[in-house]
Order: C-alpha cells, then sequence, then structure tokens
C-alpha cells in the first residue's frame, strides 16, 4: 500500500507505479506531488528523492485530512498561495481538484484550479467527440473544448482516456488535429499525457502488420505447387 495516499487500488495511470525502497512503499506521482518531497540527482534516493524527505513527507501527511474523503494522509496541498486545502492523488478527480503532470507537478484545489479561458460556447445538443453524449451548456470541470479550433468539445474524462491511449507523441485535438496548442491547454488543466509510444503502436499490435501475408486464401486454390508457394520475386 502507497504510504503517501494510502490507497491499495488506485489507478496506475493516475498514481503512477509502486516504488519500494528500504522500507518505503509509495505511487511515484503521489512522490512528485507531494508537499516538500524535492527530486534531485542524488546517488542514495530513490528515483532522485532523498529518503529524509519523503519520511518527512508521510509523517505531515498523517498530520492532514483530506478535503475530498476527509481521511488523514493527504500530502498534497493546494499550490496557491494561503490555501491549506490538501488531498491525495487518487481523490483529486473526484473533487474537482487538478495535479498538472510536468515539472514543477502543481496541484490545486476546487476553488484554486486552472480554468479554461476560451471565448466558445456549445451550441445546442452539442456532443461530446470522443462518447457522443451531451456536454453541458457551458465550459466546465468536465466538459472542455480544444483552444484552437473551439468546436471540438469533450468530458475530462473522455479526452483523459485518449490522452492515456495516444501518448505524448500522438496526442492531438480529435478535430482539428492540433498537438502543440492543445496539449498544453490539456495539460496546465490537469489531463495526465504519458510519455510513452501510442497504444497502437506497441509491439503485440503492430507485429501482424508487419508479417509478409505467404498463403493463397483462394477458396480453389489452382497453383501446381500449393498453397504455400511464391516465387522470390512476388
Amino acid at each position: 500500500v502507497c504510504m503517501l495516499c494510502r490507497q491499495a487500488q488506485a489507478d496506475p495511470e493516475i498514481c503512477g507505479y509502486l516504488v519500494i525502497r528500504r522500507g518505503f512503499c509509495a505511487h511515484v506521482f503521489c512522490l512528485c506531488f507531494a508537499n516538500n518531497i524535492a527530486a534531485e540527482p542524488v546517488q542514495e534516493g530513490a528515483l532522485g528523492f532523498h529518503y529524509e524527505d519523503i519520511q518527512r513527507g508521510i509523517e505531515e501527511a498523517a498530520q492532514k485530512n483530506c478535503c475530498v474523503c476527509r481521511q488523514s494522509g493527504a500530502a498534497i496541498t493546494c499550490q496557491e498561495t494561503g490555501c491549506e486545502c490538501s488531498f491525495h492523488l487518487p481523490c483529486a478527480t473526484k473533487g474537482g481538484c487538478i495535479a498538472q503532470y510536468f515539472v514543477p507537478f502543481r496541484a490545486f484545489c476546487r476553488e484554486h484550479r486552472p480554468q479554461q479561458v476560451v471565448e466558445a460556447t456549445p451550441e445546442k445538443d452539442t456532443t461530446c467527440l470522443v462518447c457522443m453524449d451531451p456536454v453541458d451548456k457551458q465550459l466546465s470541470y468536465i466538459t472542455m473544448v480544444c483552444p484552437v479550433c473551439r468546436h471540438a468539445w469533450f468530458h475530462r474524462e473522455c479526452i483523459q482516456g485518449q490522452a492515456l491511449h495516444a501518448g505524448i507523441s500522438a496526442f492531438q485535438c480529435p478535430l482539428c488535429r492540433n498537438r502543440g496548442k492543445f496539449l498544453r491547454e490539456m495539460l496546465t488543466l490537469g489531463i495526465h499525457v504519458p510519455r510513452r509510444p501510442p497504444a497502437w503502436e506497441e509491439t503485440h499490435a503492430v507485429l501482424p502488420l508487419l508479417q509478409r501475408h505467404s498463403r493463397c486464401d483462394a477458396s480453389e486454390c489452382l497453383c501446381p505447387r500449393g498453397r504455400q508457394w511464391a516465387e522470390e520475386d512476388g
């Protein structure tokens, strides 16, 4: 169980994989977002984290209750100056909070989270480009729009699924195909875009496409040498 979020069944796409070192057990993104646990290129630390900082972060989190689930162990505090709202990383989306998955890994509560500043309003009966279900009548935490074309509307949960599937190299607006500005906007708004190849380029998915078909599929093969025979040049 992660010693920061204290959840055994947390989504690895949100919290990352478990880091187990010297008696510590924590999700890598729980470490990245936790208060006062800075990642540095140190030889002794787990992935660049000082063990002393991790221990201190765990002890401090034990004194704070999550503003979403009300349980202790809230290791992440809103980055807005003066705000004391803390939460667990797996609780962020449930509570309308935002975690920005890029250095310096900042997180914000429901009240202080970044908002989309785009002059766009969905037309009547506008649906999500991903799931085709209706979207809200205006921009909100769960309803988002492409900042470039301003015509691609989608749910936060749906575009998050697209981001996890596409990876950072292929993530783009599902309508206008813009990548640069669209990616920056989604990252700022808390969409996790993993640094990995698209799911469709994984070895097990691409391998069949790389194999040459070498058998005649005609119902009645007329080749005297059989279905498997082929000339060297064709």
